[in-house]
C-alpha cells in the first residue's frame, strides 16, 4: 500500500466515499457545476470547447510519481488491485478495469441530471462512445451502439453484440436479433476471443498506473501467492464488469450480476420495486421518484468517477469519464499514457488523447515509453499540440465537421420516443446503418424482449415528472410531458408495471386545466395525437436517397427495408455540413388543442380511468368484491317522490349526510376492496378519483351552460359519487376538498332548480340522465370497489314532483352551507360562501312562490264559504316561513335588493291572505272585514320595509319602481274595497271616509306619473282612477250631506279639483276613452246638482255654458272611440286571408252605447235648459246679439239631436259622427256665451 505521502494530498471529502470512485481531480474542479471550462486554439484552426465538471467522486488530485529508468512494468507493485486513500474506494476498479462500456451507462447519468435531460443536452454517453463515433471515417474497427431519444436529447450506449449473443446461447433471450444479424449482417458469427497481446497490454498499463500512485518509484515485487493471485484478479474484474446486461424485464432479478454488491441482495424483491410511492396532494404535484435501492440490480447505476457537461462547438453534451487525472506542483492537472516506444502514435490514438483532455478539460498530456514493460523516458505535450504531432495530423475542424453530421444524422433519423435504435459499422466496412430495434423487436412474440425497454420507459417517467415539478414550468412544455409519458405508457406492460401506468396516467390526467379555457399558443395546429413519430419531408427525401444508394460489396440487397437509414461512406461526416440542413431538430410534439371543454374532460377521464384499471389490476383480493360486470350497465335509480317519503324524507337523508359529514373530520376509513392506507395503490386511487369528480363537475358545468340540464344531473351525480367514494377512502380530509364538495352541491342545486323551472321538456332531461357512456360505466365499476357510492342519491334523483325538485335544490344549498361551517372554509372562500347564501335566498323564494301561487289556486277554487281551509292556512304558513328564512339568508350577506324583492314576495302573500278573509256570501250585505284590514296593513309594512331596504331608487331603480307600484296598488285595493264595500256596521260614514281619502292619498303618492317608462301608462291610468274615485266620493257627499255649508264648499272644491286632475291624465292616455266620459258626465252630473241649489238666471245660465263646454271637450274622447271602431270595423276585411290572427281586444260596444245614450240625452236637456233661460232672459231685457246667436245656435243643434236620436236606424259609428259634427258646431257658434 502506498507508504509515500505527497505534500499536497488530502483525504477525500466526505460526500466522494459515498458514490465511490478515484479521486484524482485538484481543487480547481470542484462539485458544483462551475463554469470552468477552456476554449483551445489549435493551429489557426478555433474549435470551442468547453467542460464544466457537474459531479466527481474523486479526492483531490495528486502529482504522479516520475517512475525511474529501468523500471519493468511486467513486475506487480505492492499496491497492485488494493485500496489506497489515495484512490478512494472505486480506485482497484478503475485502474484495473477496461474501458468497455456498461450497457446502461446513459441511463445512470440521465437520472442523476435528470434537469439536463430533454430540454439542453443533445448527447448523453459515455466519453468512450463519444470518441468511438468521432473516429469513424478513421477507424475500419466496428461500431455498434444503442441510440435512444428522450425529447431532444440522445442517449448513446454500446450495444456489445458479442456479449449479446454469448448470453442469448445460455439463456434463449435476443434470439430474434440474433437470428436478424446473421441473415442481414454476418453469416458466420463466431465470438471473437481477445489476443493474449490484448491481456499484455491491459495488465501492463494497470500495473504502471498503480506504480505511478506509489509514489517512491521502485519496483517492489510482491510474494509469489500474490503474484499468481494478480492477473486471475485483473480477469475477473474485466469478465464482471463485461458481463452486465440484465434480464428482459419478464421478472425482477433478485441477486445483482455485480460481485461487488452480491452480498445486498439476497431478498427477492416485489415486482414493484422499481417504484416508489406517489403524489398525495394533487398542487403541489410531489410526484416522487420511483426508483428505490432495487434499480442498481438492473445496471442503471452511474458509476462514473466524474460527469462533464462538455460544450464542442454547438453541441451540448453530458459525459461521462474514469480518466485518471494527476496533479500537483508545476502540473495542476495532467493525464498519463503508457506507449510502446516501438509502436509510433496514430491519428487514431492522437484523436483519443486530444479528445479525453478535451472532455476532462487537461491541459497537458504526460507520456511515458517504455520497450517490452521497461521504462524508457517521459515526454510533456500541450493538448492543443496534439493534433501536430508526428504521424498523428489530423484536422480539427474535421472532427468538429464529424461530430455536427453524425449528430443531425442521428437527430433526423432517431425520431420516436421509447425506440431503440441500433447505430452499426461492420469491421472494415464503410457503411453506416440504422435499425430501429423496437420495431423488429414487435415483430417477434414478446415485446418485452428488448432489455432497453424498462430503462428507457422509466426514464422518459422520469424526466415527465422532472418538468411537472418545476414550478416555473411553462404550460408550452406539456407537449413534451404528454409525448414523454404517452411513450413510456406505450412500453410497459400494465401487468408488471401497474404503478408507474397509473402514475403516469395521473399525470396525463393533470396536464389539462379544468378549471378555465384552454388558450393554446398553437391553437391554429390540428390535433395531432402522433406528432412525435411524425418525419419531415427532407428526412423521407434522405431516407429514400441513401436507400436507393450503393451498397459495399458486403451488403445483402434485401437490408433495404430493414434499416432506418444509412450513410453510404463514412467519408460523408467529414464533409462540412453534409447533414447541416437537418441538424435543427423540430419539436418532438404538440399538446392537443381542445376546443370544448367536453373535449378536454373527456381526456382527462380516459386517463383517469386507465389509472383506475391499473391500481385495481394490482389488487389482490379479487375475490372479496362485489361480482361487477364492467360492461353492464349500472341502473340510475328512478324513483317517484311517493316512494321515498317527499320533503320528510329528505330531512332524514340530510341528517344523515351531516353525520357523515362529521365523522370525516375524525378520519373514518372504509375500503371494500381491502386497499391498505398509505400503499402507492391507496394514494393514487385517491387522486385519480379526485380527478374524476373534478371533470365530471366541469362536464355538468358545462352542460348546465348549454341547458342540457338532464346531463348535466347525470354529470353531478357521477361526481358526487367519485367523491363519496373518495369521503370512503380519504383517512385526512383536506379543506380544499371540502370546498369542492361544497361547490358540487351548489351546482347540484342549480341543476334540480332548472329542471324544476322546465317541466314541460322532462321527458328529453329523462333521457339525458339515463344514458351512459363505457366509460363512465367501467369509471364507476372502478368506484364500487371501494363503496356503495350512495352517499348522495338524495341530491342526485331525477324526480317527477315539482315540489320534491324544489325542496332537493334547497337542501343541496343547504348541505353545501353545512359543509363550509364544518372547517374555516367560510372565511377562507367568501365569494363562494355568499353564491352559496344567495341561492339559498333564491331557492326559497322561488319555494315560497310556490306555496303561495297553490294557496292562490286553492283560494280561487274554494266554494264561495264563510271560512278559510285549514290546506290554505297550512300553505300561507310555509310559504311564510321560507319568505322569512330567505330574507334572513339575504340580509346576511348585505343584498338589500334582493332582501326587498323577497319583502315584496311576503306582501303580496299578505294580500292573498287579506283576498281569503274577503266576507263571503251576499255581495249586497258585503263588507270590508277588520281580518281584511290587517292583513292588507301586514302588507303594506311589509312593503315599506322593502323601501327602506333599498334605501334611496339609485340602489336599484326597477326594484324601487316595482316595490312602490305594489304599495300604492295595495293602498288602493285597501280604499276601492272600503269605499265599494263600507264596513258601516263598525264605523261611521265620515270615519270611512277619511281613511278612503288617506289610502287613496298614499297610493297616489307611490304612484309615480312623471318618470318616462313602461309603466307610467299603468301610474297614469291609477293617478287618473283615483282622482275620479275621490271625486265622485266628494260628489256623492255633497248629494248626500246637510247642514254644515264650509264642508259642502270644502266637498264641493275637492270633487271639482278632483274631477279635473283626473280629465287631465286621462286626456294623456290614449287607450282610456270610456273612462275620459265617464268622468266628463259625472262632471256634467255635477255642474247640474250645482244648478239646482241656483236661484238667478245669470247663475244658471253661467253653470249651463260650464257644463255645455264640459261637452263639447267630450270631442276628443268621441274621436278615440271613433278611431278604435273604425280600426275594428276594417280589421276582419283584412284578415279574412289570415283569420288566425288574434283581433286586439277592443272596446266594450255596450258601454259605449250606455255612455252615448246618456251623453245625448243629457246634450238634449243642457241645451233645452239654455234655450229656455236664454229665452227668458230676452223677454226680459233688450236684444243682446251675442245671446241671440248662442240661442240660435243652440236651437239649431237640439233639432239635430232630436232627429239624430229619433233615427232607430243609425249605426254606432253614425251616431257618433253626427255628435262630434254637433260639438264641432257647439264649440263654433257658443263661444260667444262661454
Amino acid at each position: 500500500m502506498g507508504d509515500s505521502k505527497e505534500a499536497g494530498a488530502e483525504s477525500p471529502p466526505a460526500g466522494a466515499a459515498a458514490r465511490g470512485g478515484l479521486s484524482l481531480l485538484s481543487q480547481g474542479e470542484s462539485e458544483e457545476p462551475s463554469a470552468q471550462g477552456s476554449a483551445l486554439f489549435l493551429g489557426g484552426n478555433e474549435v470551442k470547447s468547453r467542460a464544466v465538471v457537474k459531479y466527481s467522486s474523486a479526492p483531490p488530485r495528486t502529482a504522479f510519481a516520475r517512475l525511474e529508468e529501468k523500471t519493468d512494468l511486467k513486475l506487480p507493485p505492492a499496491n497492485w488491485l488494493r485500496e489506497s486513500a489515495k484512490l478512494g474506494p472505486a480506485g482497484t476498479t478503475i485502474l484495473g478495469n477496461s474501458k468497455k462500456s456498461k450497457p446502461f451507462s446513459s441511463f445512470g447519468m440521465a437520472y442523476d441530471f435528470i434537469d439536463s435531460v430533454g430540454n439542453d443536452v443533445d448527447v448523453v454517453s459515455d466519453s468512450e462512445n463519444i470518441k468511438k463515433l468521432l473516429k469513424i471515417p478513421y477507424s475500419k474497427s466496428h461500431v455498434s451502439m444503442a441510440v435512444h431519444r428522450i425529447g431532444r436529447t440522445l442517449l448513446l450506449d454500446e450495444l456489445d453484440i458479442q456479449e449479446l449473443f454469448m448470453r442469448s446461447s445460455q439463456t434463449g433471450d435476443w434470439t430474434w436479433l440474433k437470428e436478424f444479424y446473421q441473415r442481414l449482417i454476418d453469416q458466420k458469427w463466431q465470438r471473437k476471443k481477445k489476443s493474449k497481446e490484448h491481456w499484455y497490454q491491459k495488465a501492463i498499463l494497470s500495473k504502471f498506473l498503480y506504480y505511478s500512485i506509489n509514489g517512491d518509484g521502485a519496483a517492489q515485487p510482491v510474494p509469489s501467492a500474490a503474484e499468481q493471485q494478480g492477473p486471475s484478479s485483473s480477469d475477473q474484474a474485466t469478465d464482471s464488469d463485461g458481463a452486465s446486461w440484465p434480464a428482459p424485464f419478464e421478472m425482477p432479478s433478485s441477486v445483482s450480476e455485480d460481485p461487488s454488491a452480491s452480498s445486498q441482495g439476497s431478498e427477492p424483491l416485489e415486482p414493484s420495486y422499481i417504484v416508489g410511492h406517489v403524489a398525495s396532494a394533487p398542487k403541489e404535484q410531489n410526484l416522487t421518484t420511483l426508483f428505490n435501492d432495487g434499480e442498481n440490480s438492473q445496471g442503471l447505476k452511474n458509476d462514473f468517477v466524474r460527469n462533464i457537461l462538455w460544450t464542442f462547438e454547438d453541441i451540448h453534451m453530458l459525459v461521462g469519464s474514469n480518466m485518471p487525472i494527476f496533479g500537483g506542483g508545476r502540473y495542476p492537472a495532467v493525464s498519463l499514457r503508457l506507449r510502446d516506444n516501438n509502436k509510433p502514435i496514430n491519428v487514431l490514438t492522437g484523436i483519443d488523447y486530444w479528445l479525453d483532455n478535451l472532455i476532462c478539460n487537461v491541459p497537458e498530456l504526460v507520456m511515458c515509453f517504455h520497450v517490452n514493460g521497461i521504462v524508457q523516458k517521459y515526454e510533456m505535450i500541450k493538448t492543443e499540440e496534439i493534433p501536430n504531432l508526428e504521424n498523428s495530423n489530423f484536422s480539427t475542424k474535421v472532427i468538429k465537421d464529424i461530430a455536427q453530421n453524425i449528430l443531425s444524422f442521428l437527430k433526423s433519423n432517431c425520431t420516436k420516443e421509447g425506440h431503440t435504435y441500433w447505430l452499426f459499422k461492420a469491421s472494415g466496412s464503410d457503411i453506416v446503418k440504422l435499425y430501429d430495434l423496437t420495431t423488429l423487436c414487435e415483430e417477434t412474440e414478446d415485446k418485452y424482449q428488448n432489455p432497453f425497454t424498462m430503462p428507457v420507459a422509466i426514464l422518459l417517467y422520469k424526466v415527465a415528472c422532472n418538468m411537472m415539478m418545476k414550478k416555473n414550468q411553462n404550460k408550452k412544455h406539456y407537449g413534451t410531458v404528454r409525448t414523454l409519458l404517452l411513450n413510456c405508457v406505450k412500453l410497459l406492460d400494465k401487468s408488471r408495471h401497474p404503478q408507474i401506468i397509473a402514475s403516469a396516467n395521473y399525470m396525463l390526467s393533470e396536464l389539462f386545466q379544468l378549471d378555465e379555457p384552454k388558450k393554446e399558443e398553437s391553437s391554429e395546429s390540428p390535433l395531432n395525437e402522433n406528432s412525435d413519430e411524425s418525419y419531415s419531408e427532407e428526412e423521407e427525401e434522405l431516407a429514400d436517397s441513401d436507400e436507393n444508394g450503393s451498397y459495399g460489396t458486403g451488403s445483402d440487397p434485401s437490408d433495404d427495408n430493414k434499416a432506418v437509414a444509412i450513410i453510404k461512406s463514412v467519408g460523408e461526416l467529414s464533409v462540412p455540413e453534409k447533414y447541416k440542413s437537418i441538424h435543427q431538430i423540430r419539436p418532438s410534439c404538440t399538446f392537443p388543442v381542445c376546443h370544448d371543454t367536453e373535449e378536454r374532460c373527456r381526456l382527462v377521464l380516459s386517463y383517469v380511468l386507465e389509472g383506475l384499471k391499473s391500481v385495481d389490476s394490482s389488487i389482490k383480493k379479487e375475490s372479496d368484491l362485489p361480482a361487477a360486470d364492467p360492461n353492464t350497465p349500472i341502473p340510475l335509480k328512478y324513483e317517484d317522490e311517493s316512494t321515498r317519503g317527499g320533503p320528510e324524507g329528505l330531512e332524514k337523508q340530510m341528517a344523515l349526510f351531516l353525520d357523515k359529514m362529521g365523522s370525516l373530520q375524525k378520519g373514518n376509513y372504509s375500503s371494500q376492496s381491502g386497499m391498505i392506507p398509505g400503499s402507492w395503490q391507496h394514494k393514487m386511487k385517491l387522486q385519480l378519483i379526485l380527478k374524476s369528480s373534478k371533470a365530471y363537475y366541469v362536464l355538468s358545468d358545462a352542460a348546465m351552460s348549454l341547458q342540457k340540464y338532464g346531463r348535466a344531473l347525470r354529470y353531478i351525480k357521477l361526481a358526487l359519487q367519485s367523491h363519496d367514494t373518495y369521503c370512503c377512502l380519504c383517512t385526512n380530509m383536506l379543506s380544499e376538498v371540502l370546498l369542492f364538495l361544497s361547490q358540487y352541491l351548489t351546482l347540484c342545486g342549480d341543476i334540480q332548480l332548472m329542471l324544476a323551472q322546465n317541466a314541460n321538456n322532462r321527458a328529453a332531461h329523462l333521457e339525458e340522465f339515463n344514458y351512459q357512456t363505457k366509460e363512465d360505466q367501467e369509471i364507476l365499476h372502478s368506484l364500487h370497489r371501494e363503496s356503495p357510492c350512495q352517499g348522495f342519491a338524495w341530491a342526485t334523483d331525477l324526480s317527477t314532483d315539482l315540489e320534491s325538485q324544489l325542496s332537493v335544490s334547497c337542501k343541496c344549498y343547504e348541505a353545501a352551507n353545512e359543509i363550509l361551517q364544518f372547517s374555516d372554509l367560510k372565511s377562507q372562500n367568501p365569494e363562494h360562501y355568499v353564491q352559496v347564501l344567495k341561492r339559498m335566498g333564491n331557492i326559497r323564494n322561488e319555494i315560497g312562490v310556490f306555496y303561495m301561487n297553490q294557496a292562490a289556486a286553492l283560494q280561487s277554487e274554494r266554494v264561495v264559504s264563510k271560512s278559510v281551509s285549514t290546506a290554505e292556512q297550512q300553505l300561507w304558513k310555509k310559504s311564510f316561513s321560507c319568505f322569512e328564512k330567505g330574507i334572513h339568508n339575504f340580509e346576511s350577506i348585505d343584498d338589500a335588493t334582493n332582501a326587498a324583492l323577497l319583502l315584496c314576495n311576503t306582501g303580496r302573500l299578505m294580500r292573498i291572505c287579506a283576498q281569503a278573509h274577503c266576507g263571503a256570501g251576499d255581495e249586497f250585505k258585503r263588507e270590508f272585514s277588520p281580518e281584511e284590514g290587517l292583513y292588507y296593513n301586514k302588507a303594506v309594512d311589509y312593503y315599506l320595509k322593502a323601501l327602506r331596504s333599498l334605501g334611496t331608487r339609485d340602489i336599484h331603480p326597477a326594484v324601487w319602481d316595482s316595490v312602490n307600484w305594489e304599495l300604492s296598488t295595495t293602498y288602493f285595493t285597501m280604499a276601492t274595497l272600503q269605499q265599494d264595500y263600507a264596513p258601516l256596521s263598525r264605523k261611521a260614514q265620515e270615519q270611512i271616509e277619511k281613511e278612503v281619502s288617506e289610502a287613496m292619498m298614499k297610493s297616489l303618492k307611490h304612484c309615480d306619473v312623471d318618470s318616462v317608462s313602461a309603466r307610467q301608462p299603468l301610474c297614469q291610468y291609477r293617478a287618473a282612477t283615483i282622482h275620479h274615485r275621490l271625486a265622485s266620493m266628494y260628489h256623492s257627499c255633497l248629494r248626500n250631506q246637510v247642514g254644515d255649508e264650509h264642508l259642502r264648499k270644502q266637498h264641493r272644491v275637492l270633487a271639482d279639483l278632483h274631477y279635473s286632475k283626473a280629465v287631465k291624465l286621462f286626456q294623456l292616455l290614449k287607450d282610456a276613452p270610456c273612462e275620459l266620459l265617464r268622468v266628463q258626465l259625472e262632471r256634467v252630473a255635477f255642474a247640474e246638482f250645482q244648478m239646482t241649489s241656483q236661484n238667478s238666471n245669470v247663475g244658471k245660465l253661467k253653470t249651463l255654458s260650464g257644463a255645455l263646454d264640459i261637452m263639447v271637450r267630450t270631442k276628443h274622447a268621441f274621436q278615440l272611440i271613433r278611431k278604435e271602431l273604425v280600426e275594428e270595423f276594417d280589421q276582419p276585411k283584412s284578415d279574412e286571408s289570415a283569420p288566425a290572427a288574434d283581433p286586439s281586444p277592443g272596446l266594450s260596444r255596450e258601454e259605449v252605447i250606455k255612455l252615448l245614450s246618456i251623453f245625448e240625452s243629457r246634450l238634449s236637456f243642457l241645451l233645452l235648459q239654455s234655450i229656455k233661460l236664454l229665452s227668458s232672459t230676452k223677454k226680459k231685457t233688450s236684444s243682446n246679439t251675442e245671446e241671440d246667436v248662442v240661442l240660435k245656435t243652440n236651437k239649431q243643434i237640439y233639432s239635430q239631436l232630436l232627429r239624430a236620436t229619433a233615427n232607430r236606424n243609425s249605426t254606432l259609428l253614425e251616431r257618433i259622427d253626427v255628435l262630434i259634427q254637433l260639438l264641432d258646431q257647439l264649440a263654433r257658434g257658443g263661444s260667444g256665451g262661454q
